[in-house]
């Protein structure tokens, strides 16, 4: 009806691609082992409301004007490069600076509310121009030629794609909440100080990977 083709095909490589591992999976992980079930799901749906935003830019063509123009890729390849180095930093340096001050608690991965949470996870997503160009090189894979309303059928499989990560993104909330509340004491700690130096490592790392990133 809407042009769409091999939606069983679709679904079965969405769900692969969701669930090979990757940077937001981990950022769902170390929430939830350091905060629980509640902060996982907050990141989640942090990425995927993110995702949306690339969709609904990809449907009416913003992420074309990201593959095709320089300036508007390096600028929010830029903008997004930063954002992950203050987040990584700041959960690099968050551990020392609490040594510093002699605090005898368990490291844990810096708190934040639901929302701070929510929005670390939707800005980590949204600023990568990256996403943007990924669904404007797979979704249309799926759409005929002819298809009468491309952009709905875009839309239509995008939150198709995003509604099967965020079903494997709470499982993945939920089961790294679970695991984290088996471990006590200091051993919660020493896992959730290792999340959090992972994690802000990992951050880091991507937001150079996202400087030194080429349009194609």
């Amino acid at each position: 009806m809407l042009g769409i083709h091999d939606l069983p095909l679709f679904v079965i490589s969405g769900l692969l691609l969701n669930i090979t591992p990757g940077p937001d999976s981990l950022y769902i992980i170390g929430r939830s082992a350091a905060q629980g079930h509640k902060a996982g799901m907050a990141a989640a749906f942090g990425i995927g409301a993110g995702t949306v935003v690339h969709v609904m830019a990809a449907a009416f063509g913003l992420s074309a004007i990201l593959a095709t123009s320089a300036m508007a890729f390096t600028v929010v390849k830029l903008i997004g490069a930063a954002y992950l180095l203050y987040v990584g930093l700041g959960m690099l340096f968050r551990r020392s600076r609490k040594a510093q001050e002699g605090m005898a608690e368990p490291v844990r991965l810096p708190q934040a509310t639901t929302g701070q949470v929510f929005r670390q996870g939707f800005f980590t997503n949204v600023l990568n121009p990256k996403v943007a160009l990924f669904f404007l090189a797979f979704v249309p894979q799926f759409i005929d030629h002819a298809a009468p309303h491309k952009a709905l059928a875009f839309i239509v499989l995008g939150l198709v794609f995003n509604v099967n990560g965020m079903l494997w993104c709470n499982f993945l909330a939920w089961s790294a909440a679970t695991a984290s509340a088996r471990f006590k004491g200091k051993g919660a700690g020493r896992l959730a100080g290792i999340l959090n130096r992972a994690t802000g490592g990992l951050f880091v790392a991507l937001g150079v990977k996202l400087v030194l990133s080429k349009q194609n």
